[in-house]
């Protein structure tokens, strides 16, 4: 059958960035569940952008992350809830929250940056290593590689092990 959005082209090029990024996480989401990692792979920039700049407002976070604030509060409450992120009042304005990690996060952080994240950043480095020339090619060259192998297949072979 036909993809319409990649027949498209240009037209949809916002549409097919958007099913690639939904298909990388999804992948993404496959290899945490399977390492065990129960975190949403959503949620792991915003646990990157706290180890990297530290705690930060809730807007600056946002900012960071170039998503919309509301996002950014929700999941807030739900790494909270997990356990592994900690919001606590500004010392200047107690209508600002400040989130940082928590120890549990600072942990897990920790674990991904180790054994999670270099996997990950692994095979996406293999799906993208040929790429060259216009641009929509290379949309369509990582939807064939993506549908040749995904990101847990690309991660066991390139660990050694059986697909």
């Amino acid at each position: 059958m036909e993809d319409i959005i990649r027949s498209l082209g240009f037209l949809c090029l916002g549409s097919r960035l958007k099913r690639i990024g939904e298909q990388l996480q999804a992948d993404t989401q496959r290899v945490l569940d399977h390492l065990e990692v129960r975190v949403p792979s959503s949620q792991y920039p915003l646990l990157a952008a706290l180890d990297r700049l530290g705690p930060l407002p809730v807007g600056e976070l946002a900012q960071s992350l170039g998503v919309a604030q509301p996002g950014v509060t929700r999941s807030v409450a739900q790494l909270a809830a997990l356990g592994l992120v900690e919001a606590s009042p500004s010392s200047d304005d107690q209508r600002r929250r400040i989130v940082s990690l928590s120890r549990n996060g600072r942990r897990l952080v920790d674990i991904a940056k180790r054994e999670v994240w270099p996997r990950i950043e692994g095979a996406v480095q293999d799906l993208c290593a040929d790429l060259s020339g216009p641009l929509l090619e290379q949309l369509a060259a990582i939807e064939d590689g993506l549908d040749a192998a995904p990101l847990h297949r690309r991660i066991k072979e390139a660990e050694g092990a059986v697909p």
